[in-house]
């Protein structure tokens, strides 16, 4: 039997940063996939969307240049080559975590995992035996229990990526991240996208005024939303509502993510108050010793990012270490419609309930420079802050590039800066990032722009 260090199930950003760590430090490392390496996020999330979405961002930059008076002639889509080069920046970026595991001399396996309560890992034919073993089983779409759904061909975010043939009309059941960003990414190829969301609104756990600008956007690029929808039941080429009959040629479900917890039950591991998670302590060890979980699998942010930093933190307490526990006010959000939105930390009413005198302050990016200059006046930046002591508590952008701005703001608190220092920075002219200085200065009343 072959013994390592540490064995790492699934090869999402969660496990691989975790196994390439382990491996820096000198541990023997295994890695197990059942799927493609890269998992969720490089396959059929964060990386394929993003190449849809940049595909529909240059359609608008063609229509605005259009209107500017650089005349392109007719603009027409293919389809299929786009998608062609969505599976290259995929293959492009799968190929080069197979580099660095390699690199890292990490020992790959592909297939099924199933542990013992011992910690013998076994993939197929395969078994070893685990020092230490991290849990980074990734999660897998939740499909709701709607009337019909189960008799019609419909999609999930696992496997809309597949599409060999833009849509002529989409409906998407669920408003959330990951479907208000695929509206954004198919309705300039030409999509009639409609958006069915059963809630109050679409992006619930975005800042109200974000979701303002992004609502008027969507209008505009002729997405029909509807919100508080009741759907009855769904038949092949139709939503039925309580109200009216929505049509459709393709139907996405994208209603949010569930865990996978098949490895977590066969270790009888603690779940958590909910019972959908699994129970971690601060460094991410489960109620068994020497068996770490991170990522989706743990609850919490279900972004990349956050599970890479969880897991970077369980390697350190393996090893010996005691690091800093993550602090989630420090883990950036981003929605990457047009314009962009990020944000960090708390909001308003969550800064008041923890105790904080609380400051808003509001720069928009009408009057910038840099913005006008671009056509890209639509945004704000909103700092929340604390008024005795200026202290940064968290910070919505919304505008070009506001997934790279809100580092800004982010590395400021991080290092513990206040509102004061953010104010005395001196920024490029023209930037997009004098709104960040302007908005700073704008709490001692000293903003000159505003």
């Amino acid at each position: 039997m072959k013994e390592f260090d540490l064995v790492v199930i699934g090869a999402g950003p969660g496990g691989y940063v975790s196994a390439i760590r382990a491996a820096q430090l000198g541990k023997k490392v295994a890695i197990v996939e059942r799927k493609k390496l890269g998992g969720t996020c490089l396959n059929v999330g964060c990386i394929p969307s993003k190449a849809l979405l940049k595909h529909s961002e240059m359609v608008e930059e063609i229509q605005k240049a259009n209107s500017w008076g650089i005349k392109t002639g007719e603009l027409s889509i293919d389809f299929p080559k786009l998608m062609k080069r969505k599976d290259q920046v995929v293959q492009t970026l799968t190929g080069g975590v197979d580099h660095l595991l390699k690199k890292n001399k990490i020992t790959f396996f592909q297939g099924d995992a199933t542990v013992t309560e011992d910690r013998v890992v076994s993939v197929g034919d395969d078994k070893m035996k685990a020092r230490d073993i991290l849990l980074a089983t990734g999660s897998k779409p939740f499909i709701p229990p709607i009337k019909g759904l189960d008799q019609v061909k419909y999609l999930t975010t696992d496997s809309f990526f597949d599409l060999k043939e833009l849509p002529k009309s989409m409906v998407i059941i669920g408003g959330g991240v990951i479907s208000v960003e695929l509206a954004f990414a198919m309705a300039p190829l030409g999509t009639k996208v409609t958006i069915i969301e059963v809630a109050p609104d679409i992006l619930l756990t975005e800042d109200l005024d974000a979701r303002k600008i992004i609502k008027k956007q969507l209008q505009r690029k002729k997405v029909q939303t509807i919100i508080k929808a009741e759907i009855q039941e769904v038949q092949q080429g139709k939503v039925i509502l309580a109200d009216q009959e929505i049509p459709f040629d393709t139907l996405l479900v994208a209603t949010g993510r569930k865990p996978n917890i098949e490895v977590a039950l066969q270790l009888n591991l603690k779940m958590d108050e909910s019972n959908k998670f699994v129970a971690v302590n601060e460094f991410y060890e489960t109620s068994k010793k020497h068996v770490y979980a991170v990522g989706d699998l743990i609850g919490g942010y279900q972004l990349a990012h956050a599970a890479s930093a969880e897991g970077l933190i369980a390697v350190q307490a393996m090893n010996g270490e005691k690091p800093q526990p993550l602090d989630q006010t420090e883990i950036p959000r981003c929605v990457y419609t047009h314009p962009e939105i990020a944000s960090f930390g708390l909001n308003e009413e969550q800064a008041k309930n923890a105790g904080y005198d609380v400051k808003i302050t509001t720069s928009n990016l009408s009057g910038n420079a840099k913005a006008i200059a671009m056509g890209e006046t639509e945004g704000f930046i909103k700092i929340i802050s604390d008024h005795r002591y200026e202290e940064i508590l968290g910070a919505v952008i919304v505008g070009a590039n506001a997934t790279e701005l809100i580092g800004e703001i982010l590395a400021m608190k991080h290092s513990e800066g206040t509102m004061n220092e953010l104010a005395n920075m001196v920024h490029a002219h023209p930037a997009i990032s004098e709104a960040i200085g302007e908005n700073a200065n704008a709490l001692f009343k000293q903003a000159i722009h505003m």
